[in-house]
């Protein structure tokens, strides 16, 4: 008994079941920079789709837009303080 390894239990992180542009009949589009921050991290990483609640559709289009915005100096590459 004293062999086996104990498993540690993963937290169960709720995410919200619909996605944000299809609610509010909207496209993520690179100069709305307001709505591409609530999905980056304080980092500035792209959140996934898993913990956004996104569909596939919007989370494609706010990676490019993202990054389309990043290109533009509307966003920043990395979060700093």
């Amino acid at each position: 008994m004293a062999d086996k390894k104990r498993r540690i239990q993963k937290r169960k992180i709720t995410v919200p079941k619909n996605c944000y542009f299809c609610k509010e009949e909207k496209t993520p589009w690179y100069s709305e920079a307001a709505d591409l921050f609530k999905f980056v991290s304080d980092r500035g990483k792209i959140i996934t789709r898993t913990r956004t609640g996104l569909c596939a559709k919007h989370q494609r289009r706010l990676t490019s837009a993202v990054k389309h915005a990043r290109h533009l100096a509307l966003m920043p590459f990395v979060g700093g303080e």
